[in-house]
């Protein structure tokens, strides 16, 4: 099987300017799945995948919809039987971008700049599916044979939160059954420093919104006899954190797995300076908990964020009112073993609880979604760390995540298989952000990789 993976690689890397150049075509389509407008763009790329499988050979392609946007499937099942079969999981939605938001080009027209793919979705994670997708290829287009079966698994929401996901994989777990599940939506601090992930954040996303006075008020005529909804909702958020930076909620912290020391010492390895922090973020000093470092807090410690606040006029010129209404919508990212349920439960039992009588308080969920703790000593997690060593050339890090990828902890608990995260994106792609893009020597190495690894796999059964 090493001749094959060999002849494989030869072929990806032969082939790297094509690869590339049909990868353009799936991120020319706008396949914003938050935007209604976008709807249309998003069933186009879902066809567009499932035409381009079709190409490849795969079996039991179908373009399947759901409540919200479609999931494409595929299959190669011709190893058999006896082998190993990976679910490979990806997503073809992305997040909105406008020329207006800070691109120096059009988002959706793709540009090779500086050996980068500038374009929405370069990363993520339109060009790190592809690479799994081109690995198959690679194989079937030189010996017609792969060494495991592969099925794949490519959602159009993940970026609104993959809402109809789980019931999906619920009604489809014997298409879906599989061995092993590898998802490639991950990133890494250097290209020579491979990672990994091993832990995801989860999340609870709730609206908060503030009622006053049946209308906007002159504040003239009535200030200083009405509490200022926009007052009395940051007085509330003023008080979710403690002096000391940690989260005031009773119970938030309960069910928090705490770090080992074996973890702090792999935590420890991919460690942040503050001097660095400062470079990378844009912030004049660093802030939160004293009794964790820099990469502790944004992987493996649960957060508290203000993502976003409304309330009043504020358009050009004066206009002096105290607003009927304010709003803020907030984002708690959470840590193993931290349950959804239990933690909106007492946030909104605690603003609640902040409430003055002077005016009335609704919290809304919006969203939740289960953390992910998968154990790094996984054979299959260990083979993936061999993939690494032998084809992208070094040993990779494990490592946590401080994002989201709300259908890790789903497969993990649905399906009963392990989860692999092999990321090949870095950490300063731009993901989500004006001016995405993905290292064109990345995707070749990720394609490599991942064709190593599938190699890995089959000797891993063959051993065991």
């Amino acid at each position: 099987m090493a001749a094959a993976s060999a002849d494989a690689r030869t072929y990806a890397r032969a082939n790297s300017e094509r690869f590339r150049h049909e990868l353009h075509e799936l991120l020319r389509i706008p396949s914003v799945s938050a935007d209604p407008a976008h709807t249309a763009d998003v069933q186009r790329a879902a066809e567009w995948l499932a035409a381009h499988m079709c190409g490849l050979n795969l079996q039991n392609v179908q373009v399947i919809p759901t409540a919200g946007h479609p999931v494409v499937y595929g299959e190669w099942l011709g190893a058999g039987a006896d082998q190993p079969t990976v679910l490979v999981y990806g997503h073809y939605d992305v997040v909105p971008a406008e020329m207006g938001d800070g691109w120096d080009t059009s988002p959706f027209e793709p540009v090779e700049k500086d050996g980068k793919i500038y374009a929405r979705g370069a990363t993520d994670d339109k060009g790190q599916l592809f690479i799994h997708l081109k690995t198959l290829e690679s194989y079937l287009q030189t010996g017609g044979h792969a060494p495991v079966n592969v099925k794949f698994l490519l959602e159009g929401e993940e970026e609104v939160a993959s809402e109809n996901l789980t019931s999906f994989i619920k009604a489809h777990l014997d298409l879906l059954r599989a061995d092993v599940c590898v998802i490639s939506d991950t990133s890494m601090r250097t290209i020579e420093e491979p990672a990994i992930t091993y832990s995801l954040r989860g999340m609870v996303y709730i609206e908060v919104e503030v009622q006053g006075p049946s209308r906007d008020l002159h504040s003239g005529l009535w200030g200083g006899a009405v509490h200022n909804p926009a007052l009395a909702l940051v007085e509330i958020l003023s008080r979710l954190h403690n002096p000391d930076h940690t989260i005031a909620v009773p119970g938030f912290y309960d069910d928090v797995v705490p770090l080992t020391p074996e973890e702090r010492a792999l935590i420890a390895q991919t460690e942040l300076t503050e001097e660095q922090f400062r470079q990378m973020t844009g912030v004049p000093a660093l802030w939160g908990d004293a009794n964790y470092n820099i990469r502790e807090r944004i992987t493996a410690r649960p957060t508290l964020e203000i993502n976003g606040l409304w309330s009043g006029w504020t358009g050009p010129g004066p206009k002096t009112i105290i607003p009927a209404r304010a709003g803020a919508k907030i984002s708690a990212r959470l840590v193993g073993n931290q349950d959804p349920d239990t933690i909106y439960r007492q946030l909104r039992q605690y603003i609640e609880s902040l409430a003055p009588p002077t005016v009335a308080v609704q919290v809304t969920l919006l969203s939740a979604d289960k953390p992910a703790l998968i154990p790094y000593d996984l054979p299959e997690i260990q083979a993936a760390a061999r993939a690494y060593a032998k084809a992208w050339g070094a040993s990779p890090i494990l490592t946590r995540s401080g994002g989201s990828i709300p259908v890790v902890a789903d497969i993990h608990a649905l399906m009963g298989i392990p989860v692999v995260m092999m990321g090949y994106g870095l950490d300063d792609d731009g993901l989500h952000a004006p001016n995405e893009h993905f290292s064109i020597e990345m995707f070749q190495r990720g394609i490599e990789t991942a064709i190593v690894y599938l190699e890995e796999l089959a000797a891993l059964k063959a051993g065991g």
